[in-house]
């Protein structure tokens, strides 16, 4: 299922998506499913986020920004996004990899 929604979609060599506007809720879940996380309420508050910061300033927000103007903590947005949450945040909303990132 995941496979055949991201099939028609276009990633560069990290997997972020190129064209964020391609991007929509079924999508998110496909990217998600394909990172081993099941999306929760919680993590949709944080890929609003990601994708309203996106349209205003054409970058994926810093861990920092998205701590600081959501109620998602620190601690919360590593078990949600394991590993990296930063980049795995924005893979998962569609957003290319955020500036910074390793």
């Amino acid at each position: 299922m995941a496979d055949d929604v991201l099939s028609k979609l276009k990633f560069d060599a990290d997997g972020y998506m190129e064209d964020s506007s391609a991007w929509n809720e079924k999508v998110a879940e496909a990217l998600a499913a394909k990172e081993g996380i099941k999306l929760t309420d919680r993590h949709w508050v944080v890929i609003k986020y990601c994708r309203d910061t996106f349209a205003k300033t054409g970058d994926a927000p810093s861990l920092r920004n998205i701590t600081k103007n959501t109620d998602v903590q620190t601690k919360e947005l590593y078990e949600l996004f394991p590993g990296g949450p930063g980049k795995l945040a924005a893979k998962v909303s569609g957003l290319k990899k955020p500036t910074g990132c390793i």
